[in-house]
């Protein structure tokens, strides 16, 4: 499934706005956002996959929009899926790429 073009330039506005320094990448039939040489969050299935501290998983996890990330039929630890309605509203992309970029200098 194609990424989003509308969802692409929301994450690259929310990126620059930061003046966070990103990579893109095609990885897994989406695009990656890579902060620091680490995947940080993309578009993935029609929708958004987030990386996240895995110790808050289940706190992501209790919105109905979030669920953990499935990829080959295994879940991916710290990886987490969000589908349209959980970032519609640009103070929810916000927040969740917020999120990301909290986690991705502790990310191996």
């Amino acid at each position: 499934m194609a990424s989003d073009p509308y969802l692409l330039e929301r994450l690259r506005y929310l990126l620059q706005e930061r003046h966070i320094i990103w990579t893109e990448k095609s990885m897994f039939g989406g695009d990656c956002f890579m902060v620091n040489d680490k995947m940080c969050f993309g578009t993935y299935q029609g929708g958004l996959m987030i990386r996240v501290d895995p110790a808050q998983v289940e706190n992501y996890t209790r919105r109905p929009a979030i669920s953990i990330m499935i990829h080959g039929g295994r879940p991916m630890h710290g990886f987490l899926m969000v589908r349209p309605e959980g970032y519609d509203r640009d103070e929810d992309l916000a927040y969740l790429v917020d999120q990301c970029l909290a986690y991705n200098p502790m990310a191996k």
